[in-house]
């Protein structure tokens, strides 16, 4: 495993976490028991995985549950727990400042845990991303002042988000939404260099696209079902093409998440597995740096062929 700065006050972080929504029981994928959830995360830090993301919306909190089940009585100093706000255990939203507290007072509870070493805003409106109109971030300094959480941020998907929120707000952690299939991110990766912003991957294999697993004949009953039949097919379509660019020997799935970490203002990229075959088959992507003329290639692809469809997620 390699591991890269991620905040100032927590240790390097695994550059594969392990995004821990399909934890929760009925959390829109494939139920998992408290068994193979806990299981799950007793291989991840066996293998050196210590990052953990999580949510309060994940199973309606059965994800931060058992998670905290999981790591109890694990070195609480050497691992590195991300957990958000603003959809809430009950499945609802609420991004009102005056809930903030709320929401982390019972997430703690749920993971077992007295702080968390970052809170994330989960995916906010865009008038909450501006730190000069909100008073969310003056709430936020003050958890960071008690202890409770050691930094804050956003999970955000687009550039424009991601400039906004840095340049008004003292955010040290983005959740940013970016695969071959959606680059848009990338624009902002410099300035959370300068910034000195930790970035976090999320959904790097495009909700499954990227593990080479489906087709356009494919059908989908769970969160996925979100897509049409004409989306299916271009995405079918653009998953063919990038399996045209990549070497003929290469694993689809560990090609798209050392995509990912080819960019060095990432600290660490979740993608979501919902089994320790695919865990492993995950952690292998780290041992294969991808070459720069492929990331160029897969960036001209997307440029040319994938930036102007404005793929739904």
């Amino acid at each position: 495993m390699k591991y890269n700065k991620y905040i100032k006050e927590a240790p390097f972080v695994s550059e594969i976490g392990l995004g821990a929504w399909q934890l929760g029981e009925n959390s829109g994928w494939k139920s998992m028991s408290e068994k193979e959830a806990l299981y799950m995360v007793h291989k991840s830090l066996e293998l050196g995985v210590n990052f953990f993301d999580t949510a309060p919306n994940y199973g309606k909190g059965t994800s931060e549950i058992r998670v905290g089940k999981a790591i109890k009585g694990v070195d609480r100093s050497k691992i590195v727990i991300n957990t958000k706000f603003g959809h809430t255990d009950s499945g609802i939203t609420n991004y009102n400042s005056d809930y903030i507290r709320t929401s982390l007072e019972g997430s703690l509870k749920r993971l077992q845990v007295e702080y968390v070493d970052s809170l994330i805003i989960h995916n906010p409106p865009f008038e909450y991303l501006d730190g000069n109109k909100n008073d969310h971030y003056d709430i936020l300094e003050r958890l960071k002042q008690e202890g409770k959480i050691k930094a804050y941020g956003a999970s955000l998907d687009t550039y424009d988000e991601m400039k906004l929120f840095m340049e008004t707000t003292n955010c040290e952690v983005i959740e940013a939404f970016f695969n071959i299939l959606h680059q848009d991110a990338s624009r902002a990766f410099n300035l959370a260099k300068e910034k000195q912003v930790g970035i976090i991957v999320k959904i790097p294999l495009d909700s499954g696209w990227l593990s080479g697993k489906y087709n356009a004949e494919s059908h989908f009953n769970d969160i996925r079902k979100r897509w049409s039949r004409k989306d299916i097919e271009t995405r079918a379509r653009l998953v063919d093409k990038i399996n045209d660019i990549i070497p003929n020997d290469s694993n689809l799935a560990q090609t798209a998440i050392s995509f990912c970490l080819a960019y060095d203002a990432v600290s660490t990229v979740i993608p979501g597995n919902t089994t320790v075959a695919q865990l492993e088959s995950n952690l292998v992507s780290v041992s294969k740096p991808m070459p720069r003329e492929l990331v160029e290639k897969l960036e001209d692809f997307y440029q040319k062929e994938v930036k102007h469809l404005k793929l739904p997620w």
